[in-house]
């Protein structure tokens, strides 16, 4: 058996997960993810797919964000037709993120073609809701822990990752002729001290390691996180709004979890929390089908009489009506699209008001951007002016820190032939990968996009 990969996303970019495995003549696409951030990246979505997508025999998914599974609908529409592989609370996530995608996408497309501000005369969406919903047939939902067999050849098993509700990270396990080898893709792996989410697996042996390095060159105080965030609305409360975007998986449940726990225990007033995205209010129900996976017994959190979900649009405009002592929480979680875009577009002027940010957020994202003292971004078209305050706290990050990344690395027992370093930006994984070389460990490579590698041959 001769194995090779091909990095088709995810290196040396912090988005578009895509890691193309040949084992012989069978092809396993592991993570299938949308690029996002930098205009450059962007384009990739649009180019034809590196290889014929009906050469690809399967697809597996660590979890749900759309960097990591957000390409397959675009892969349904250029002839996938095969399986796709991923956890059950991956499965339930995908079927309200994949059509909520397409309807964004549709929605932008027809509003770039109404207001003009498209270079294409018909600006069309890279995927639309037939194609979102062919994608969620080829779903196949797997147990977490639970061996299933792609053929003959390979196993693929889930191992909780943390990160997100369903999130995995995926063993796979090649039955050669001669022995057995092991490749381990580790996924976005979560935080050793999730509030809600348990911690993360480690694992003792593998021999090729795929290791993401979102946060491989920083450290991100957990303690800190309920703190800073009482000290920035206690400050902004009455002089205006707090606007948070959020991911709608995991960091909208993990705030509304702080800010019951502030209000709860009077560490900050009673004062109503507007959550604008009906996709974080749908996948906020999953936690309670998904009891077994997390640590949150607490179920009035929630139901708490302070929050107050928002599902129709004319609700979320009414939003811009309210002046101070509210927060809004809304997505995407880097300003990149859906109501968010909205709040912004109204908010970005108010002098009073804070846009606090809970998240990583991408080069060439508006989240970025803003951090880094950019004085206007465009929104719709338009160029809106920054006047209002903003802020990043860094612990409510989903992501492991440097810290936690390399505790994780340190519990492998034996030597990996290769460590490879992914889904990060190129310092933070140069940052990671030196504080692994300089702990003596060895073989480990911070691959190119499209750079292909021989993993093994003859096994």
């Amino acid at each position: 058996m001769d194995v090779r990969v091909k990095f088709l996303g995810g290196a040396q970019s912090v988005t578009g997960s895509k890691f193309l495995l040949e084992i012989d003549d069978f092809k396993v696409l592991v993570d299938c993810g949308l690029f996002q951030g930098l205009k450059t990246l962007r384009l990739r979505n649009w180019d034809d797919f590196p290889i014929n997508v009906e050469e690809i025999d399967a697809i597996v998914l660590t979890h749900a964000h759309l960097d990591h599974s957000g390409y397959v609908p675009r892969m349904i529409k250029q002839g996938y037709n095969k399986k796709v592989y991923c956890t059950d609370a991956t499965a339930d996530l995908l079927e309200i993120m994949w059509l909520d995608s397409a309807k964004l996408q549709e929605e932008e497309a027809e509003y770039a073609k109404k207001k003009g501000f498209s270079k294409h005369k018909n600006p069309l969406a890279l995927y639309d809701q037939k194609d979102a919903e062919a994608a969620l047939k080829t779903l196949v939902p797997q147990k977490i822990e639970r061996p299933f067999d792609l053929n003959d050849k390979v196993q693929i098993i889930f191992y909780p990752a943390g990160h997100i509700l369903g999130a995995a990270s995926v063993k796979i396990i090649l039955k050669g002729e001669n022995q057995e080898k092991t490749l381990l893709f580790s996924g976005d792996l979560g935080r050793d001290s999730d509030p809600i989410l348990n911690s993360p697996t480690h694992f003792k042996n593998a021999d090729v390691l795929f290791m993401e390095s979102t946060y491989g060159d920083r450290i991100n105080e957990v303690s800190k996180v309920q703190d800073e965030l009482k000290q920035n609305i206690l400050y902004h409360l009455n002089d205006g709004v707090i606007l948070i975007p959020a991911f709608t998986v995991g960091r909208t449940q993990n705030l509304l979890f702080y800010l019951y726990e502030l209000m709860r225990t009077g560490q900050i007033p009673h004062i109503p929390v507007y959550i604008d995205s009906p996709m974080a209010i749908s996948v906020t129900n999953l936690y309670e089908k998904y009891s077994d996976r997390h640590k949150l017994k607490d179920k009035e959190i929630f139901n708490f009489k302070n929050f107050h979900y928002v599902q129709e649009h004319q609700q979320s405009k009414l939003l811009n009506e309210l002046k101070n002592r509210a927060i809004i929480i809304s997505a995407s979680g880097m300003l990149t699209g859906g109501r968010i875009l909205h709040h912004l577009f109204n908010r970005l002027g108010n002098e009073n008001d804070l846009l606090l940010m809970v998240g990583f957020q991408a080069v060439g994202t508006r989240g970025r951007d803003i951090l880094e003292g950019k004085e206007s971004v465009r929104i719709y078209g338009e160029e809106k002016s920054i006047k209002c305050h903003y802020t990043k706290i860094d612990g409510l990050s989903a992501h492991a820190d440097q810290l936690e990344l390399i505790r994780w690395y340190e519990s492998f027992t034996n030597a990996l032939k290769f460590t490879f370093i992914v889904h990060g930006e190129l310092e933070a994984m140069k940052h990671l990968k030196n504080e692994l070389e300089q702990s003596g460990h060895k073989n480990i490579f911070i691959p190119d996009y499209l750079e292909s590698f021989e993993l093994f041959t003859g096994i």
